[in-house]
Order: C-alpha cells, then structure tokens, then sequence
C-alpha cells in the first residue's frame, strides 16, 4: 500500500494552474475544475485506506475492545473527512458562511455518533465510584 502522493500533489498542482487561469475570464469553471479534482484526490484516498482500517481493527481488536468501537471510529473519520471537502469546496466558492454550517454539522453528527461512547463511559465511571 502506497498512496501516490506525486500523483496527488500533481493533480492539485494542475487543477489549481487551470483554477486560477480561468478564474479571470470564468469563475464558474474554475470552482468546477477544483471541486473535480478534490473528488479525484479523495477517491485517490480513500482507494488506499484499506489497510489503515483492517490495521485499526486489528488493534482495537487485540485490545479487547468491541467492534462497536471501530465502527464508531471509521463513522466519524468519514464525517470528518466530508464535512471537511464540503467546507473546503464551499470557502473555494467564494461562500466563507456556508462552510461554517457544514463544518458545525460535522461536528455536531460526530457528538451524536459518540454518544454512545460516552454512555459507556459514564456507566463505568459510575460503578467505579460506586454510585
């Protein structure tokens, strides 16, 4: 497994020459050009996170901890990552206030998908103290 960053940095090395070309004679084509080669990079990515993820089980496994955890994990990695390409996209095009909202629901789906986390927590917490 080995991510071809050269590719990557070349892609967004590209799009972002054509980017700022046509970012004076037609600003509509120079977003689409950045939001195309941001989806290429990421599916780059994510074509490559295969082995991060079995390695991530495979630890939390070995720790004795439940699967239950690393589908909360891989869950909130993922939402971080969109939430982060859209937000990114969204201040590419000019829309600062929009990307905020999209970053603040990123956080906001990782609080809900951690809840059960922290109910288990709590749970321990309290029968250690004893209450």
């Amino acid at each position: 497994m080995t991510m071809n960053i050269v590719a990557i940095a070349g892609i967004a090395i590209v799009a972002a020459v054509f980017a700022a070309v046509l970012k004076r004679r037609n600003q509509e084509y120079s977003i689409i050009i950045s939001i195309a080669a941001g989806i290429v990079i990421l599916v780059e990515i994510l074509s490559n996170i295969a082995p991060a993820v079995k390695q991530i089980n495979t630890l939390l496994t070995a720790a004795g901890l439940s699967s239950e955890y690393t589908v909360i994990l891989l869950k909130a990695l993922g939402v971080c990552v969109l939430a982060q390409f859209a937000a990114d996209s969204c201040r590419d095009a000019g829309e600062s206030a929009l990307a905020s909202k999209v970053e603040l629901a990123g956080k906001i789906a990782i609080l809900v998908l951690s809840l059960p986390l922290f109910e288990k927590i709590a749970g321990t917490a309290a029968g250690l103290i004893g209450v």
